[in-house]
């Protein structure tokens, strides 16, 4: 393949990211706004500021069910508007190079195999933890070519309904839409919390950033919440380690910024649930690539795809 560099798009439910990328990994430069409404003529424009002959292709890691021969978007819980869009065909015609297409967390888990925390284990799980929650999986120093939807696993047999038409979903008790969420109800219904004293008391603009930071104030109700969700990914993470015995967990995403309380739950909960042997042999460490690591797996895609690593 031509070309030493290649362009990784990140097109999540919050962020769209974009970054030219070398063959070893190297970022050269990125960008990123929040995911806009036309989304095409966005996705068009930050592939076309990174444009240059020795670009061998781009690489698309989008939130969402992708019809990978075809480049369809079957479901994508997040971003709607996407749905039955052929995002290869447009890219492609666009810009008339090879384009790939993977889901996002998908590219993620190949971006931390390929020069991340992943590096040093040939089968490892990833978890996305932010607006949603995704996962991808690396079997055999591959990518597994599987959904690997672990947002939508059901958690909770008459749970909350999940934007992908399901009840109880890992996402609806674990997310950041989740734990926002759920903090707004607590806030109407009376509790107190220094939350409310946010964003000049307009309790609905409140982020799990705020959730995160007042908790480290030692606030009851932030406190209380990150807990809740913890143990929520705490029973998706033993599910998964009982499933797949990986060598690692690897948690990407915002939401790993609340480690001390979010995920020590998670991870006390999973040792109750997983098997003992299993869960001892399993790492569950950060991702070292952080919000990179979309836009480097999904470069990596024009690069190795399913190759081993």
């Amino acid at each position: 393949m031509s070309g030493n560099l290649a362009i990784g798009i990140d097109l999540g439910g919050t962020n769209l990211r974009a970054a030219l990328v070398t063959r070893d990994g190297t970022v050269i430069k990125k960008k990123k706004e929040p995911t806009p409404e036309r989304i095409l003529d966005s996705l068009f424009a930050l592939s076309e500021s990174f444009f240059s002959e020795d670009v061998a292709g781009i690489g698309l890691g989008v939130a969402g069910l992708i019809d990978r021969k075809s480049g369809i978007m079957i479901n994508s819980p997040n971003i709607p508007v996407l749905n039955g869009i052929n995002l290869l065909n447009e890219v492609q015609a666009k810009f008339n190079i090879p384009v790939f297409i993977e889901n996002d967390a998908n590219a993620a888990a190949l971006g931390e195999k390929w020069i991340g925390a992943g590096r040093e284990f040939s089968d490892f799980v990833l978890f996305t933890l932010g607006t949603g929650i995704g996962g991808g999986i690396i079997k055999d120093n591959r990518l597994l070519s599987v959904a690997a939807e672990v947002g939508h696993m059901t958690i909770h047999t008459n749970g909350q309904k999940c934007f992908c038409g399901n009840s109880g979903c890992l996402e609806t008790c674990a997310s950041a839409r989740a734990m926002v969420s759920k903090v707004i109800s607590a806030l109407e219904e009376g509790r107190e919390s220094m939350l409310r004293q946010l964003h000049e008391g307009n309790i609905y603009k409140l982020t799990a950033e705020d959730i995160f930071r007042i908790s480290f104030e030692g606030d009851s109700l932030a406190r209380e919440m990150l807990k809740d969700a913890g143990r929520c990914l705490g029973i998706g993470i033993a599910n998964i380690i009982n499933i797949l015995s990986p060598q690692a967990i690897v948690l990407a995403g915002g939401l790993t910024g609340a480690w001390d309380i979010y995920i020590r739950e998670a991870i006390k909960e999973a040792s109750k649930r997983a098997f003992q042997g299993l869960f001892e042999r399993v790492k569950i460490i950060p991702s070292l690539l952080g919000d990179d690591a979309g836009v480097i797996g999904s470069a990596g895609l024009v690069f190795h795809r399913f190759e081993e690593i």
